[in-house]
C-alpha cells in the first residue's frame, strides 16, 4: 500500500544556479551532491535535482510550498527583489506566490492548507464541485 509522497526529481540544466536558487534562496537544505544531481530537503520532501535535459510544463502542473501567513509577505518580496519571475496570480484562498526556478518549472509557495481549501470551497464552490467527505 502506498503511505505518502516519498520524493520530488527535477531535471535542471545548471546544478550549481538551481543550488543557489533552492538552498539560497528558497532555504532548502543541501545533503549531497554528485557529478549528475543533488539531494535536498525542506521539512519532510526529499527533492532530487538531476543534471539533464530540461522540458518544464506548459499546462498548470507545479509544486506548492507551505509557508507560514506571517512569514508569506517577507518572504515574497525577498523573491522578487531577487528576479525571480511570476508565471500566474493568485486567484485562490491563501496568500500564493506562483513562482519560475531558474528551468522554469512552476512552483507556488502558499499560506494556505487542504481544510482551509476545503472550508473556502463552502463558501465559494468550483464549477461541478463533488463533496466525497464532510468536513
Amino acid at each position: 500500500m502506498l503511505s505518502g509522497l516519498n520524493h520530488i526529481t527535477i531535471a535542471v540544466s545548471n546544478l550549481n544556479t538551481s543550488l543557489d536558487f533552492y538552498c539560497g534562496l528558497l532555504g532548502f537544505e543541501l545533503w549531497v551532491t554528485w557529478d549528475n544531481g543533488a539531494y535536498l530537503t525542506l521539512g519532510e520532501v526529499w527533492l532530487c535535482l538531476s543534471l539533464g535535459e530540461v522540458s518544464p510544463s506548459s499546462d498548470y502542473s507545479h509544486v506548492a510550498f507551505n509557508i507560514a501567513a506571517e512569514d508569506f509577505t517577507t518572504f515574497s518580496k525577498t523573491l522578487l527583489e531577487n528576479g525571480v519571475g511570476v508565471w500566474q496570480q493568485n486567484s485562490s484562498e491563501g496568500d500564493s506566490l506562483y513562482i519560475y526556478d531558474p528551468d522554469h518549472h512552476k512552483l507556488e509557495i502558499h499560506s494556505g492548507s487542504l481544510q482551509s481549501r476545503l472550508k473556502s470551497l463552502q463558501q465559494q464552490p468550483y464549477s461541478g464541485l463533488t463533496w466525497y467527505k464532510k468536513l
